[in-house]
């Protein structure tokens, strides 16, 4: 039940996204990107344009340490998800499915891709656990926690939908995020996201292509 619940949750913030994006002269999300992305590679992830710029924010890595997002992937394909370790299927499905597409990549082009995921639970995300989660699936992938505030002003400047708690019996509760992994290229530029759904097969096509994409030359 709680399972069934959590994923209707991401369906419609997924859905709310798409509807803001749509809205107006803002961005627009393309469901089939194999009409819109012609004549380059045809992706697996849903076009958004205009393409999304990358966000300027700094929260703590899993050492203690700043990081600044803008900064320390400038030059790099940066794969950037919002979620958090006890979520039961979206957040372990999307770390999973990158992991395999990474592992998969050709020689030297697996070192020009990011991951990084903030967590959208610091009370219970303690750097030591977010860690230790993420290193189940790549121990490359980078994990960012800070303060509720700090967090929720970065999801906004990644023109994410903040997350929200929703109790749960026995006073515990999950935290109901946004779905969708954005992917910046190295032109600093979002022009996919990758919605709940994307395959291992979809992320090992698209990643290096990802990397060799001249965006400016389209």
């Amino acid at each position: 039940m709680k399972l069934r619940f959590l994923r209707a949750c991401a369906v419609s913030l997924a859905l709310v996204l798409s509807d803001h994006v749509a809205a107006g002269s803002g961005p627009k999300w393309e469901p089939d990107p194999s009409h819109a992305a012609p004549p380059g590679a045809t992706y697996r992830g849903g076009l958004v344009t205009p393409p999304l710029p990358k966000p300027r924010f700094t929260l703590t890595d899993t050492a203690g340490a700043p990081f600044d997002f803008w900064g320390k992937t400038l030059g790099y394909v940066t794969l950037l998800f919002f979620g958090y370790t006890r979520c039961p299927d979206l957040c372990p499905l999307h770390m999973a499915n990158i992991a395999v597409g990474l592992k998969k990549m050709p020689t030297g082009l697996a070192g020009q891709v990011k991951v990084v995921f903030v967590t959208t639970d610091p009370a219970r995300d303690a750097p030591k656990v977010l860690r230790s989660w993420l290193d189940h699936f790549d121990q490359r992938f980078i994990g960012l926690t800070g303060s509720e505030a700090a967090i929720e002003a970065a999801q906004r400047a990644a023109g994410v939908p903040p997350a929200g708690k929703t109790v749960l019996a026995g006073g515990d509760y999950a935290v109901v995020h946004a779905s969708f992994v954005l992917a910046y290229t190295k032109d600093n530029l979002a022009h996919l996201i990758y919605l709940g759904g994307v395959t291992q097969k979809d992320w090992t096509h698209d990643l290096p292509h990802l990397v060799n994409e001249a965006w400016s030359s389209r």
